[in-house]
């Protein structure tokens, strides 16, 4: 997989679109009682607080991600989803190399992010690519996992 990965405004049409088919996936496939959506602030995932990735098959969108700073040298990624067409390609291990990379280029030296034990591909995902599970950093009723990831630095993975 080849996915073209772009830099997208987080308040334009095609990222809204692309987080309502993430937070309709989400509500679907969650377990564990009901799923709140937690959208974050546009602004919030603009430069140089953030980022909004969009991953591209030809013409076609085919996925998203963003990221978000919570402090100086932490970020968040956020909202990692890909669509159906772009699922078993290596599309979301893309996307997270790219949201990584961004996030050293904003002056990260960890990135962080939540995600639900249900989500096994996803958690796969993440381990395999060098997160470690940590304790909670938020109050997100969605997640029950916790990971983080030492990026930009010489001991980054």
């Amino acid at each position: 997989m080849h996915a073209d990965i772009r830099l997208e405004d987080p308040a334009s049409e095609l990222a809204q679109s692309l987080l309502r088919a993430y937070f309709a996936d989400r509500a679907i496939t969650f377990v564990g009682g009901a799923y709140t959506p937690k959208p974050a602030d546009p602004a919030t995932l603009r430069a140089p607080e953030g980022a909004f990735l969009v991953a591209w098959d030809g013409g076609e969108a085919i996925g998203c991600g963003a990221l978000r700073r919570l402090s100086p040298s932490r970020f968040e990624i956020k909202h990692l989803y890909v669509a159906p067409a772009g699922r078993g390609r290596g599309t979301g291990a893309a996307l997270l190399a790219a949201l990584e990379a961004r996030a050293v280029e904003l002056g990260a030296t960890e990135v962080v992010l939540d995600t639900n034990a249900a989500l096994e591909p996803a958690n796969r995902l993440y381990v395999t690519r060098g997160y470690e599970s940590i304790p909670a950093y938020n109050d997100n009723p969605n997640a029950t996992t916790w990971f983080r990831k030492a990026v930009g630095s010489p001991s980054a993975g």
